[in-house]
């Protein structure tokens, strides 16, 4: 089961080779162990294990849970069978104990780094999310996301540069109060805290800030965790640690950040073909008329600021991106 979703949801090819090396060796093991015929020891009328079901067993919540269950059932497995091999039936149990502990830490890894892949699959493909700055909008704040909202936004990600955490806690609570009762997800840029004490869903980390896997020790809750990528390195990377979402920029100049060089589309067409399945937003000075360069390439979502919150209508420019993305 493993192997199988290393193959074909998250399409690792290390990972599907290292759960079919664990499969291979631990057959040679079992081999050795008690010999080939292993279905010839197997009493299913005498096995009161055939009768016993547990509350979760009947359902999976999604393929994360399904990774979950099963890296725990290869993981116990092993240690059973290191267990039985120690009582020394036979003068080769103690080297074969010895190997299945190997088979056993090997998995512990691999079942740990296909969780952090697998993770992304809960993540929504947003089409449209606003990156909600109140110096930058020309209505009050709460006009502009609820324009927006109107318009068919799927996430707004908080991001606010100056002011206390306090403050930020507080502002990003009613970004939530007005959000997420419409099903629409909210984000914190930067700032772990602030999204947990806040009640987001999730927090957007840029490469200077905090690491994707310190995120995840500090949080108390499950957080969407998004990364901003500007090449197929900091992708590669990004994804690996379990980044749930991708931004990728800059697609084309933006005010907001007039340092950055803009990749353009190509880069977005570069970062779909590797990673197809990666929940993404191509992010940088994107406007309506530009998202049709985007959805040539197969841009799903996008992340847009000025555009937004700069307009007197805020809606009509939430559902014409929404009408030019597939």
């Amino acid at each position: 089961m493993l192997e199988d979703l290393a193959r074909f949801v998250v399409e690792d090819r290390d990972l599907s080779g290292g759960f079919k090396s664990i499969r291979h060796e631990l057959v040679e093991i079992v081999d050795r162990l008690c010999g080939p015929d292993r279905a010839a020891h197997r009493d299913v009328a005498g096995d009161l294990g055939t009768t016993i079901e547990g509350a979760c067993e009947s359902s999976r919540a999604s393929l994360f849970a399904v990774g979950v269950a099963n890296g725990s059932r290869l993981t116990e497995a092993l240690r059973t069978l290191e267990e039985g091999a120690k009582l020394g039936a036979h003068p080769d149990d103690p080297k074969h104990a010895k190997a299945l502990e190997g088979l056993r830490y090997r998995a512990y890894d691999l079942v740990a780094r296909l969780s952090t892949r697998l993770r992304s699959t809960q993540s929504r493909q947003w089409k449209v999310c606003l990156l909600l700055t109140r110096a930058l909008c020309r209505r009050p704040w709460q006009d502009v996301l609820r324009s927006a909202i109107e318009g068919g936004l799927d996430a707004v990600q908080v991001r606010e540069k100056a002011g206390t955490t306090a403050e930020l806690v507080a502002h990003a609570r009613a970004v939530v109060a007005t959000a997420q009762p419409h099903g629409v997800s909210v984000i914190v840029n930067d700032r772990v805290d602030v999204a947990l004490a806040a009640g987001a869903d999730g927090v957007h980390l840029g490469i200077d800030d905090l690491a994707i896997a310190d995120a995840r020790a500090l949080s108390t809750r499950p957080l969407l965790i998004g990364a901003t990528v500007h090449d197929a390195g900091e992708a590669q990377r990004a994804i690996e640690v379990g980044a749930d979402s991708c931004g990728v920029g800059a697609m084309f100049a933006t005010a907001l950040k007039p340092s950055q060089v803009p990749a353009g589309p190509q880069w977005m067409a570069g970062f779909l073909a590797r990673w197809p399945k990666i929940p993404h937003l191509a992010v940088g000075g994107i406007t309506p008329d530009k998202v049709a360069h985007l959805a040539a390439v197969g841009c799903r979502g996008v992340a847009v600021s000025t555009c937004v919150c700069s307009s007197d209508d805020p809606a009509a420019i939430v559902a014409a991106l929404r009408e030019r993305l597939p």
